[in-house]
């Protein structure tokens, strides 16, 4: 079993910056791909940025150059650097993770960007 615990959220002026971590505990050996989603008011959850075992990064087109996804596996812990940030990327952000043919989802952060 794997449980994920998300921080980093809050309210943020249009142009700042934040950075979110999503921590994996459990009996864990080597995670797969690790990633963040997000959920807008009244949209759908949507993938914003993955981060396979091997260190290759993939990000939605929406966040591409502003958004940067790292992980430390050590720690089994992936981060989300998120600059210039805009009003349309409030939303509540969720920490996804694959292991062992299986997801698991954090418990989501806020992130409000206003404007």
């Amino acid at each position: 079993q794997v449980q994920l615990v998300e921080s980093g959220g809050g309210l943020v002026q249009t142009g700042g910056s934040l950075r979110l971590s999503c921590a994996a505990s459990g009996t864990i050996f080597s995670i797969n791909t690790m990633g963040w989603f997000r959920q807008g008011p009244g949209k759908q959850r949507e993938l914003v940025a993955g981060i396979t075992e091997d260190g290759n990064a993939y990000y939605a087109d929406a966040v591409k150059d502003r958004f940067t996804i790292s992980r430390d596996s050590a720690k089994n812990t992936v981060y989300l650097q998120m600059n210039s940030l805009k009003p349309e990327d409030t939303a509540v952000y969720y920490c996804r993770v694959n292991y062992r043919g299986n997801v698991y989802w954090g418990q989501g952060t806020q992130v409000t960007v206003s404007s």
